[in-house]
């Protein structure tokens, strides 16, 4: 049974996204009106322990994203697609070209984790530890991967959606899963097209971390950054957000 998702259009290029730590496959939701359903077919799917697929229990691991997405383009008759993925999602996409590097024909990554992981210090990994059971930490981690600039409104509307689109094993598990582990060697040289976009107010995964990452492993890879945007473009930019992703996936 593939994991549950939102399909939205019809087009010929066939795109699969995986969402972040902190939502579900409505995280994308505020880019869905700018979308070209005549020329894309999207596949936006819930990872196992989130959303439609909260019930679904597993490891929590790349591993296994990999494989359900893999089941849901078999089940949508996708032979071969692009993937978009945010931050977690950023990773898991990643394990995705390994696991099936023949049906992959781009990846656009949204203010991505890389395949090695992020190096998170004492102080940081105990703010991200904590919010696991604590909301304080989850709005301090939004409100700083955003530049401690956006509403408060905003920032209370994205804990209580964190809060509620997954569960608390889940969302413990997808941590260490993206935090830790580190698979780059597998890709190192990959020639697979790949646009990377980040927020110049996201300051944790930052033009530097891309550069030294992402753009040192992929040699047909781009970067591209959103001025006006942190962590979560698709709620701070939809617009231009869309207009680049699909610029390149058409391209």
């Amino acid at each position: 049974m593939a994991n549950s998702h939102y399909q939205l259009g019809d087009g010929p290029i066939h795109v699969n996204a995986l969402h972040g730590w902190f939502g579900d496959h409505r995280a994308f939701a505020p880019i869905w009106p700018h979308l070209d359903q005549g020329r894309f077919s999207y596949a936006f799917m819930d990872c196992r322990g989130y959303g439609g697929s909260k019930s679904r229990r597993g490891e929590y691991s790349m591993d296994e994203i990999a494989r359900d997405a893999l089941e849901l383009a078999d089940a949508l008759g996708w032979q071969q697609f692009g993937l978009l993925g945010q931050s977690m999602g950023g990773k898991a996409i990643q394990r995705v070209l390994v696991e099936a590097p023949d049906r992959v024909q781009k990846l656009v990554a949204l203010n991505p984790v890389s395949a090695s992981g992020v190096p998170f210090d004492g102080q940081g990994w105990a703010l991200f530890s904590g919010a696991v059971d604590d909301p304080d930490n989850r709005r301090a981690i939004v409100d700083l991967s955003t530049g401690n600039r956006l509403t408060h409104v905003w920032l209370a509307r994205m804990v209580a959606t964190s809060l509620s689109v997954s569960t608390r094993e889940a969302f413990a598990a997808y941590l260490e899963a993206w935090a830790n582990g580190d698979f780059h060697e597998l890709l190192a040289g990959n020639p697979v097209p790949v646009q990377v976009i980040v927020g110049a107010h996201d300051p944790a995964l930052t033009v530097d971390v891309m550069q030294s990452t992402w753009l040192q492993w992929y040699p047909n890879a781009v970067l591209e950054v959103l001025s006006d945007a942190g962590h979560y473009p698709m709620d701070e930019t939809p617009i231009a957000l869309v207009s680049i992703v699909e610029r390149f996936l058409e391209s």
